[in-house]
């Protein structure tokens, strides 16, 4: 058994060419917005506290309140702050959510596939099923009026074939590796694909659920990450994706420190931010055969 991925080679970020993002800035800080649905009775999901017995009411109708109350207060702030996100979208949402795949294209949050659901994990499928999710997925989030072009799987889970699957596709880049702060190329069977930046680490599930971290918390690491980004941002692009489920800071105990954190950066309006989706980080290295 191959004990590497061969995905991409070692590259240490100070050997790499400066380039810059738009407009000279120098950090690109993108907000992806984890817009998902579980399956009632069982599959995977985060929870709260651990279930007694199925079908597990209290962890489902937890998750399902970030669809009904708290991706809308989301939204809500983020048209206070006239901030754009990248919307990651389980397919699903169409069916069982409607309207609120809509309001974030209606908004011009970028579109990205998320699979059909959270309820199992991409990894755990066999190639020509993968392959069916894949077209099946694209499908329906295309009817919203724009193909996505970048994929996050559930859980961030993938297959041995999955960057393979996605190229073959037509996706462009993909934010299941977790490996750099700036875009890099992964060898597939059909082209390269890109790898944008996604944090495992500003990410509110593993910080709150898995770390027992709370709003306060959470918002300072937003801010010491973005303070540390822009103290090397002078020697080379960085990117840095702040990973959002609305059924955790969309909490209305959580909102505030969110808020402030978000306003504050906002306000500051450092000339090196730009404010951005992955999406359009994706075009920029694609249009200026950027990234290694």
């Amino acid at each position: 058994m191959s004990h590497s991925h061969d995905r991409y080679p070692y590259s240490a970020i100070v050997d790499r060419p400066a380039y810059d993002w738009p407009g000279g800035r120098r950090l690109a800080l993108y907000l992806g917005v984890n817009h998902e649905v579980f399956d009632f009775g069982g599959g995977m999901g985060p929870q709260l506290a651990p279930s007694q017995t199925e079908p597990d009411v209290m962890n489902y109708a937890w998750r399902d309140y970030g669809n009904r109350v708290g991706a809308w207060r989301l939204i809500g702030l983020f048209d206070r702050l006239t901030l754009r996100t990248t919307a990651l979208l389980n397919a699903d949402v169409l069916d069982r959510c409607p309207g609120l795949a809509e309001a974030c294209r209606d908004r011009g949050d970028e579109i990205v596939a998320h699979g059909g659901s959270n309820a199992k994990a991409q990894g755990s499928m066999f190639r020509p099923g993968e392959d069916r999710m894949i077209a099946d997925v694209t499908d329906r989030l295309a009817s919203l009026g724009v193909r996505p072009t970048g994929w996050l799987g559930p859980w961030i889970s993938e297959s041995r074939h999955t960057p393979d699957l996605l190229a073959k596709a037509g996706y462009r880049y993909v934010l299941d590796w977790a490996h750099d702060d700036q875009p890099t190329r992964l060898s597939t069977a059909h082209g390269g694909l890109l790898s944008v930046p996604y944090s495992q680490e500003i990410n509110d599930l593993p910080a709150i659920v898995a770390r027992h971290q709370e709003a306060e918390g959470f918002a300072g690491m937003i801010r010491d990450a973005v303070a540390q980004l822009l103290s090397e941002c002078d020697r080379r692009p960085l990117v840095l994706g702040i990973a959002l489920h609305p059924f955790i800071m969309g909490q209305a105990h959580r909102v505030p420190a969110l808020a402030r954190v978000l306003t504050e950066l906002r306000e500051a309006d450092d000339p090196r931010i730009w404010w951005t989706t992955a999406g359009e980080i994706a075009a920029h290295v694609e249009a200026n055969g950027l990234a290694a």
